[in-house]
């Protein structure tokens, strides 16, 4: 399969899926938190940090992106006496983490769909 790039106006090939995909949300540590967050509806920091298996300062950095990004809400308190940090997927995150699974769905598709090269 080629792509014919010289092709102008409806009859081009429309954009690659990869072009879709978000860097905020596409990163492999951001991608992991959204996915447990969603699975979670709420999780703490601590659960993130031992099952993405990142130290605290390098999760924090990531959390920073996400809720700059508006995907996440951070949320910090107390259970008992220790501080705690909950963080929760936004109404956003759901829709950036939704298109994100639809596209590497469109990609997977398109790799399942081509010829081998022992095909060609």
């Amino acid at each position: 399969m080629t792509a014919n790039t010289d092709l102008p106006g409806p009859h081009a090939p429309s954009a690659h899926p990869v072009t879709g995909l978000d860097d905020v949300v596409h990163q492999r540590v951001r991608l992991g938190i959204l996915t447990i967050a969603h699975e979670a509806r709420r999780v703490e920091f601590g659960y993130l940090r031992a099952h993405l298996e990142l130290t605290a300062g390098n999760l924090s950095k990531h959390l920073s992106v996400l809720e700059e990004a508006g995907l996440i809400e951070v949320e910090k308190g107390y259970e008992g006496r220790r501080g705690r940090t909950w963080i929760t997927l936004t109404a956003a995150g759901n829709t950036a983490l939704a298109d994100e699974i639809e596209r590497l769905k469109l990609l997977i598709a398109r790799v399942e769909t081509t010829d081998t090269r022992e095909d060609r």
